[in-house]
């Protein structure tokens, strides 16, 4: 995922292991296209091109062009506001659309001016990173990179800060010497007023993030009415999706490692001998997929020690992949003979998303949109800065049932062209008051609006 300004300052003073992350520069495994057409979104059934409606005033760059997304059958997209770095979204009580923008410290209040578009005004300044937002009625929680802080929200404005987690772990961290690559953080309040946190690790395979305090990767509770933060989930390398379902249940989109060494003993695509514990670019581009996982206090997510092997037949090019129901392998560099971490013993991961893909924001949608977007999840997937070629953004739907989800879909594409070059990338996607569906992209510094037929 794209670095706020503090992060990208930092990167100077990261460790090789650090530079080998989803949200820093090039590995020694990315490669330039040359020539090799990059796949354009999948396009679920029904989904077709529908030019991006731009009001007047907004179409600065890359939105000076006309840009087509796919969307599905009878659906329109437009630019609901531009807003620079914008990132997370979440609705107010009083049906405002709060930004967050990291990059500035700052969190924007959206308020629909009636005619497809809105006015932008500061809510919040001045603070550290703010990224993840929850409301819990009338009490709005954001996640800074160090801290979570409450406020009461109420006729467009915040009052009564309290800190509710402080000193959280960040770049400026006095232990971490500036060496932090997944400082943001995301929020979500449980119906028992548990606040829930993202604490992403600080590099690629950093392992010693398992054993700092307060731990690293991992998902923190906050217990309802205040206390100490204390693990919920562990192995979560960068949990930035965060959200509670219907049922109450926490969920994660999770960003893999990158730079994957193979983990079989015998030859892969067309080479000869053993490819064990070697980075090999064809299998790297593929692996590990992206997890999606349903969170209860103890679980593991495997990561540094075990990633998700997705291939029907593993350590095969070109295997056919599962998206559901997902079980792990060890990982070669780091867990050779399984002695740092049985990955057997790890539950099932419920449903994935390709490898690079960097799933950003999540939410969940219950009954706001129609016919079969009425129940599920919506993710949104910013794309591959590392794979060549790279994986497209898209906004993602999960349908959901029965406390479970089901497998991917697209539910907005077109964002990625065939040689690989791009004119957005979402965030996140949340369903409105309205009954439409409000995306955010950090990359065209834009927030646009999903509509139904109707609406």
């Amino acid at each position: 995922m794209r670095s706020t300004r503090p992060l990208r300052l930092a990167a100077a003073a990261l460790t090789a292991t650090a530079l080998l992350t989803a949200c820093s520069g090039p590995t020694p495994v990315d490669v330039a296209l040359s020539g090799a057409q990059a796949p354009v979104a999948a396009a679920a059934a029904g989904l077709v091109p529908t030019t991006l409606t731009v009001p007047a005033g907004m179409d600065a760059s890359p939105l000076d062009s006309p840009r087509q997304a796919l969307v599905p059958q009878g659906w329109t997209m437009s630019v609901f506001a531009r807003v620079p770095e914008a990132r997370l979204p979440v609705w107010t009580p009083d049906r405002q659309l709060l930004v967050s923008v990291p990059e500035e410290g700052r969190v924007d209040r959206l308020t629909p001016d009636g005619r497809g578009g809105s006015t932008t005004a500061p809510l919040l300044e001045g603070l550290e990173q703010p990224h993840g937002m929850a409301f819990a009625g009338s009490t709005l929680y954001v996640a800074e990179s160090n801290q979570v802080a409450a406020y009461d929200y109420a006729g467009g404005q915040v009052s009564n800060r309290r800190v509710v987690a402080a000193n959280l772990p960040d770049s400026k961290s006095a232990d971490l010497k500036g060496a932090y690559a997944h400082a943001l953080k995301s929020v979500a309040v449980g119906p028992d007023g548990a606040v829930y946190v993202s604490v992403g690790s600080t590099g690629n395979i950093s392992a010693e993030d398992l054993t700092a305090n307060p731990p690293r990767a991992s998902i923190l509770r906050i217990p309802p009415g205040g206390g100490a933060p204390a693990p919920f989930a562990t192995g979560v390398r960068n949990g930035t999706g965060l959200a509670v379902a219907p049922d109450g249940a926490v969920w994660t989109a999770v960003n893999g490692r990158d730079n994957v060494p193979y983990p079989y003993d015998k030859p892969y695509g067309d080479g000869t001998g053993s490819a064990y514990g070697q980075v090999i670019k064809d299998y790297v581009t593929n692996h590990p997929g992206e997890q999606l996982a349903k969170l209860t206090q103890g679980r593991n997510l495997g990561w540094p020690y075990c990633n998700i092997e997705r291939d029907a037949d593993p350590g095969v090019a070109g295997s056919p992949v599962k998206g559901s129901d997902v079980g792990f392998v060890r990982d070669a560099e780091m867990n050779p003979d399984g002695s740092k971490l049985d990955c057997a013993t790890l539950p099932r991961v419920e449903q994935t998303f390709g490898a690079h893909s960097a799933p950003l924001g999540l939410s969940f949608v219950d009954g706001a949109l129609p016919g079969p977007y009425a129940q599920g999840a919506l993710a949104g997937v910013h794309g591959s800065w590392n794979a060549s070629p790279p994986r497209a953004p898209e906004v993602s739907f999960f349908p959901y049932e029965n406390g479970a989800l089901g497998p991917q879909q697209t539910l907005v594409g077109g964002f990625q062209d065939t040689d690989g070059s791009r004119w957005g990338r979402p965030v996140a996607a949340v369903a409105g008051p309205d009954g439409a569906v409000y995306v955010t992209d950090d990359d065209a510094g834009a927030v646009y609006r999903l509509a139904p037929p109707g609406r």
